[in-house]
């Protein structure tokens, strides 16, 4: 299990825990359960690189403490 965090530009900060194996489709639907929003919604960042659902985490080196934005 890793724990990540989802930043909303708005000061609003989430962290979720996950499997590094998840996609990102699957991380999506946990940050919505949390957050009250629909996944097809959350579209994630880390800088300029949008990142697509249908690939993994660990695919992404996403891992434990990683900073995502939303």
């Amino acid at each position: 299990m890793i724990e990540v965090i989802c930043n909303d530009r708005l000061g609003k900060k989430v962290r979720v825990k996950c499997d590094p194996d998840d996609t990102i489709g699957d991380f999506k639907k946990l940050v919505a359960a949390q957050i009250g929003t629909s996944a097809e919604k959350i579209v994630l960042k880390k800088w300029y690189n949008t990142f697509k659902d249908h690939i993994t985490l660990a695919d992404y080196e996403i891992g434990n403490g990683t900073s995502l934005e939303m």
